[in-house]
């Protein structure tokens, strides 16, 4: 691959093709983009993706129903709790099963939590990208706290896997509420002190105001959603639009831009991190005593207590484990509002053990579509924070 080329055009003026990673640390992971430049303005940008295609879709027609939960935590690896969901959500449409309230409330903590995670990287790497390091170290300390919560819950820190067809893994330890609650009191501080380093900087309003302009009506014709099309001013959240495990029942506001820039995009995130700590404590204060996952013993396993004491409870356990459940005929498509935007799966079932297809509608896959369009007539530099803004994770986008 070379790292550049030169083209005569117009007599003295010459357009240089260089590589724009994919191993550039700005790209947020394996995303090249070919630019064309003329002197140091875009004319052409090319993104090019597939560095990290792993084959997930057809991975999960060879593997059972829950077998495949934690691939999912290998797209959008900064949110791992909330893929879990997402896919988990479209299997239990396809068996026509609810969780009882208590597992959709932890559903609806664990992926606000994820929310949180994933926007204190946009804000730390965003601001890194820029030269902002500050923010940087501070933002990334409040997300060693979350990796403490998360392992606490779960037992693992990075790839969790936490949710369940029928309903989530466990119950809450003892200890966690405690943890979370002080967490959440702590973190409005700490996201007013990136804001004081950050929103009114005189370098960074010049670094990202009026660079990487979506319009409304280009996001939504190229698809985007989540935090790039609200900061466009479209007011769309799949958690409103169509509700599940219960967001109906919790007060909190869509956070929106005006102009659609790399700005307004950063306040929507920075704005959505309060609105999930004000979704957090409405979950605490009333999180309902009962079980947390359906009364379905042929595809919910039994408990761990139970499979270590008594052999019909080991049984049931292997037999799940090795042979799984059959799931109906039919087709279903089932999204949520993750992190990075609307998160969806698409169930083929033939009846048996495995999706006869699967098909991930993955947010940043669609959100990079608008790169070619709005990066022409920019700056070079301004290709970094533009990129930056648009907050892609290269897993969900080559899956």
């Amino acid at each position: 691959m070379e790292r550049f080329t030169t083209e005569k055009v117009d007599g003295d003026s010459e357009i240089l093709t260089i590589n724009m990673g994919p191993s550039h640390p700005s790209t947020h992971g394996v995303l090249r983009v070919v630019l064309q430049l003329d002197g140091e303005t875009v004319v052409k940008a090319t993104p090019h993706v597939g560095y990290l295609h792993r084959g997930m879709e057809k991975i999960a027609e060879n593997k059972t129903y829950h077998q495949f939960i934690p691939y999912t935590d290998r797209f959008d690896y900064l949110a791992p709790l909330s893929n879990n969901v997402g896919y988990v959500l479209a299997v239990e449409k396809l068996l026509g099963i609810e969780i009882p309230p208590r597992g959709q409330f932890l559903r609806i903590m664990i992926c606000e939590l994820s929310r949180i995670a994933a926007h204190l990287v946009f804000v730390g790497t965003m601001a890194l990208d820029i030269g902002a390091g500050t923010v940087f170290f501070l933002s990334f300390q409040q997300r060693e706290y979350l990796y403490d919560i998360f392992e606490k819950l779960t037992g693992a820190r990075f790839t969790n896997s936490y949710t369940r067809v029928g309903g989530v893994a466990r119950d809450i330890p003892d200890g966690w509420i405690e943890m979370v609650r002080k967490f959440i009191s702590t973190l409005p501080k700490e996201i007013d002190d990136y804001d004081r380093l950050l929103t009114r900087n005189r370098i960074w309003l010049g670094r990202t105001q009026n660079v990487g302009v979506i319009s409304a009506d280009d996001a939504k014709d190229f698809g985007l959603t989540g935090p790039n099309l609200r900061g466009s001013g479209v007011e769309y959240d799949v958690r409103r639009a169509f509700p599940y495990t219960g967001y109906e029942n919790f007060d909190f506001e869509i956070p929106t831009g005006t102009v659609g820039d790399a700005y307004d995009r950063y306040l929507v995130r920075m704005e959505e991190m309060r609105q999930s700590v004000r979704i957090m404590r409405q979950a605490l204060s009333r999180l309902p005593d009962g079980p947390v996952s359906a009364d379905a013993p042929k595809i919910f396993l039994p408990q761990k207590e139970k499979v270590l004491t008594k052999m019909e409870e080991l049984i049931h356990h292997f037999i799940l484990i090795t042979e799984s459940f059959d799931a109906p005929e039919g087709e279903v498509y089932n999204s949520i509002e993750a992190p990075k935007g609307e998160l969806g799966f698409y169930i083929v079932s033939k009846g048996g053990k495995s999706p006869y297809r699967l098909r991930i509608r993955s947010p940043s896959f669609n959100n990079l579509q608008a790169l070619p369009k709005i990066l022409v007539g920019r700056l070079y530099s301004d290709a970094v924070a533009t990129i930056a803004s648009l907050d892609p994770v290269l897993g969900e986008v080559d899956r």
